[in-house]
């Protein structure tokens, strides 16, 4: 009985499946392939940021029951002044790093594509720094930065005669010594693709405007920046996500020993790093929860402000 049922059940599905159309044959296997990303999505990823916006409406501290307290995190957040602290030193991350690091990018992309003799080894060069782990660049730069004898930095501006600079001591330089490496290891991934929006750009069209007797700076304005757009929207974007989440490179470079990540005085500390303090040292979920909610709509309206921006 059973297998007479089973049998049933696989005519039924052979008949209504010889019953459809081309068109509907395609978009049944095109939704059988995509069902496993989607339920991948749904439970790793939607699911995930639903609990978080449930989270930050309640006062969980990881060993007591969540209790509703709504929107009391959103209050405390604002009232916070280290929280606008750190959501000004993100900012500056964002506003010095994007410009500089894709500028630098392209720079060295556009004359890079110009070399004929190791240009693949130039290229890997500097893209080693991209797949080096975070740590052990922050750790090595943190090297840099002491005072000689260790400090390389210090020791070349010694060996010229000038003083020494606290770097990551110093409430005004620490920011940008922590962004230096972080830019630095930004580059290897966008200079390679730029350099392949680069090829991507049809030879006919530098032929053409060559003959019309067009400058390099004609050239460079009128025909490579225009064609490089959707390469510079999808760089802004993902460099823009990823200043914004900026961590591990000033956890390692500011914290230690005595040091609280972020020094001094919350001068580099980040939202996502603040973030992970009020969650796992004060193990303030909902709070943590609230703010993540916040880095979430910062990120999103940023994004959609640049898509909205490069479709003019």
């Amino acid at each position: 009985m059973v297998t007479l049922a089973s049998e049933q059940r696989t005519t039924r599905g052979a008949v209504f499946y010889d019953g459809l159309t081309v068109g509907q044959k395609r978009a049944l296997w095109a939704w059988a392939f995509l069902a496993l990303p989607i339920v991948f999505y749904v439970l790793v990823r939607f699911y995930p940021t639903a609990q978080a916006f449930w989270l930050s409406l309640t006062d969980w501290n990881l060993l007591t029951k969540a209790n509703f307290v709504g929107f009391a995190n959103y209050s405390q957040m604002f009232a916070d002044p280290v929280f606008w602290h750190v959501l000004w030193n993100t900012t500056l991350y964002l506003l010095l790093g994007l410009p500089i690091s894709l500028g630098l990018a392209f720079l060295i992309a556009y004359y890079l594509d110009q070399v004929r003799v190791g240009h693949a080894l130039i290229r890997a060069l500097y893209f080693i720094p991209h797949i080096t782990t975070a740590v052990a660049i922050a750790w090595v730069w943190r090297w840099f930065y002491q005072p000689i004898p260790v400090g390389a930095f210090n020791e070349f501006l010694t060996f010229f005669g000038l003083p020494q600079q606290p770097f990551l001591r110093s409430t005004t330089q620490a920011l940008p010594a922590v962004l230096a490496p972080a830019i630095w290891s930004l580059l290897g991934f966008q200079i390679v693709i730029f350099l392949a929006g680069l090829r991507a750009i049809p030879a006919t069209y530098y032929e053409a405007a060559e003959i019309d007797g067009a400058g390099k700076a004609r050239i460079l304005w009128e025909i490579t920046l225009p064609q490089l757009k959707p390469t510079l929207v999808f760089l802004t974007v993902l460099t823009t996500i990823g200043l914004l989440r900026i961590f591990d490179i000033v956890y390692a470079m500011t914290g230690g020993g005595r040091a609280a990540p972020g020094g001094p005085l919350n001068t580099t500390k980040p939202l996502v790093l603040y973030i992970y303090e009020s969650a796992f040292s004060s193990f303030q979920m909902g709070y943590a929860a609230a703010q993540t909610v916040v880095l979430f709509l910062i990120l999103l309206v940023i994004t959609l402000v640049q898509l909205r921006i490069s479709r003019k």
